[in-house]
């Protein structure tokens, strides 16, 4: 039985990867933040762990929480979106620390503890990004901090596959798509659980050659 983590599973694209991998029979642990989250996650088949992804202490002891030796996959999918700005509105101080900590922090601080356990296993890391945050293609301001925070995550990422694609982990930022969830909206282009079928698809299918990339959830390559 192969074991999955999801952190930041309480609601979203995190918890229906928690309830597709788990209703497909895999050992799923799903962090969230409130005592009521823990419930639907275990309705799912989860097993419920709590997890402030905003506290640095409890994000560098994680490790030491994790009962599995080895991680099969692990999909960090905690992510905020900040402040709704359509230009160069500078952020205030509060929103600029909770997006840059939930969505470039916590995965710096996490991925160094998953590692052995990724390593272990020769498993896969899944961070979600977001299109918003290719450089290349970008062609307006909308949303700015929040683009920054996924330009800043898509490299730490890339960071890792450095790092531990040599060691056997295959390491992946993907766009999940528009997706309608309480973030993307109601008038967002797919339902939630085609992204996600369609992203475990890929994360399946994954080899050498995937590690390091920014990926469509369809599995086309995106560039950064």
């Amino acid at each position: 039985m192969s074991t999955v983590l999801v952190v930041g599973a309480s609601r979203g694209i995190g918890h229906e990867f928690a309830r597709q991998y788990a209703a497909d029979g895999a050992r799923v642990i799903a962090t969230h933040r409130k005592p009521e989250d823990a419930e639907r996650l275990r309705a799912v088949g989860a097993r419920p762990l709590a997890l402030d992804v905003l506290d640095a202490a409890a994000l560098a002891d994680f490790g030491a929480r994790l009962a599995a030796d080895r991680i099969d996959v692990a999909i960090l999918a905690a992510g905020v979106y900040g402040p709704r700005t359509t230009g160069l509105e500078p952020p205030a101080p509060t929103d600029f620390d909770a997006v840059m900590h939930t969505n470039v922090r916590a995965p710096m601080l996490l991925i160094p503890v998953l590692a052995p356990r990724l390593v272990a296993a020769r498993g896969k890391l899944a961070v979600l990004s977001s299109r918003m945050g290719a450089t290349g293609t970008m062609g307006h301001a909308t949303g700015w901090l929040y683009r920054a925070s996924k330009a800043a995550l898509n490299n730490v990422l890339k960071s890792a596959s450095l790092e531990l694609g040599p060691q056997g982990v295959i390491c992946m930022a993907f766009h999940p798509g528009w997706v309608r969830t309480d973030m993307g909206g109601a008038s967002a282009d797919i339902d939630v659980t085609e992204s996600v079928a369609r992203m475990r698809y890929v994360i399946a299918a994954a080899n050498d050659s995937h590690n390091g990339k920014f990926l469509n959830y369809n599995g086309e390559q995106l560039s950064w």
